[in-house]
């Protein structure tokens, strides 16, 4: 089997999708793996350091492409690169499929294998592969470093013989995983944390972290079979943002990382609650990329709101800390192939009765074969 990783399409994107180390597994398993020459230099792998691993540096981009069995990448890939893909070629990235029909449809008309990283289902089993969760759990930690860059005090109580400093105090709205990693970074830094989540089930995780869990009765809330909070009601929506408000008033960084798997971000932080923020605090809202959890984040940019917060809506925070996030991501990658693997046969087997691959294998055959978008 022959595999290529090229270089990501869009420039802002840091990571790269297999590392020199998963590299040395996957040729110690038989697989041939191609590089395009440069694709990791952002996240400081040289292209010395994959031929050491074992791999080739491509210097054709199209012409690998085109001869690679399965195509690994971080994020979606352009309509021209899907449609120089071999016949029947497998391709492994982030897809985005509730919003990317055309793409869906081109990889269907191409032939070939699609299998979004988002729909790993959230298993025991699958949890090696889990890339969303690996990159959310970077996310969550950097938006509290980059918080505490921006903010103009510092997180830890301090007693010093010129006063005691109080703690800084960190709200952290949606605890999944970025949430947790957010509220144990917090925590280390010494920060006075409190979270809210819909979903009760999760205050216990809160407590052991030493946070406080702030509960607010919104009536009857959930999670779904895959571990997500469900949409909440207007009614629920509204209850919850008069519960916030008041410790968002009082809050020197604010965290909201709540999405809607398939949906555009929930609206929790009102313009009323930005404007009721401290001059100087901080906000991140970490589902900027899905339209953002608050009201007047913008994609890829710091808004300074007047005698107010400064509003964080960069994308994808865990570029930021490339070298984990692709480390993390390529042994997702890894986990994948080595998960349907066939020894004999030196390839990956398809095993649609597999319920990972019936769970993430978006096209196949010239078909879009997912059951969520056979329809859309």
């Amino acid at each position: 089997m022959r595999v290529f990783v090229p270089c990501e399409a869009s420039t802002s994107e840091t990571r790269v999708a297999l590392i020199p180390e998963t590299v040395k597994k996957l040729t110690a398993m038989g697989v041939t793996v191609d590089i395009e020459r440069g694709a990791g230099e952002n996240s400081y792998f040289l292209d010395t350091d994959y031929e050491s691993a074992g791999a080739t540096i491509a210097t054709d981009r199209a012409s690998a492409m085109s001869q690679a069995d399965l195509v690994a990448r971080v994020r979606k890939p352009s309509h021209e690169d899907i449609a120089i893909l071999k016949l029947g070629a497998l391709h492994i990235s982030f897809l985005d499929p509730f919003n990317e029909k055309g793409l869906i449809d081109a990889f269907a008309h191409a032939q070939a294998t699609s299998v979004s990283m988002e729909m790993i289902p959230r298993t025991t089993l699958a949890q090696k592969m889990d890339a969303l969760s690996s990159q959310a759990n970077l996310a969550g930690y950097f938006a509290v470093v980059k918080a505490a860059e921006r903010l103009n005090r510092i997180l830890p109580m301090m007693m010093t013989p010129a006063g005691t400093i109080a703690p800084s105090r960190v709200f952290v709205i949606g605890v999944g995983v970025a949430g947790l990693q957010a509220i144990a970074t917090a925590k280390r830094l010494g920060a006075r944390v409190e979270a809210f989540d819909t979903r009760p089930v999760v205050e216990e995780q809160v407590k052991s972290l030493g946070a406080k869990f702030v509960k607010i009765d919104l009536g009857d809330t959930g999670q779904t079979d895959q571990g997500y909070a469900k949409e909440l009601t207007p009614e629920q929506i509204k209850m919850q943002q008069d519960g916030m408000a008041k410790i968002c008033s009082q809050s020197d960084i604010v965290i909201t990382t709540a999405k809607l798997f398939g949906r555009p971000a929930p609206k929790i932080v009102t313009e009323e609650m930005v404007a009721g923020m401290k001059n100087g605090s901080v906000i991140v809202d970490l589902a900027v990329e899905g339209g953002g959890n608050v009201v007047g984040s913008k994609l890829n940019e710091e808004v300074r709101v007047d005698n107010g917060p400064v509003i964080i809506g960069i994308g994808a925070l865990e570029d930021r800390v490339a070298v984990h996030a692709s480390q993390m991501y390529s042994a997702n990658i890894y986990s994948f192939i080595e998960h349907f693997w066939d020894e004999e046969s030196k390839s990956i087997g398809l095993d649609f009765e597999d319920e990972i691959m019936s769970g993430s294998v978006i096209t196949h055959g010239g078909s879009i074969v997912h059951e969520r978008f056979k329809q859309t």
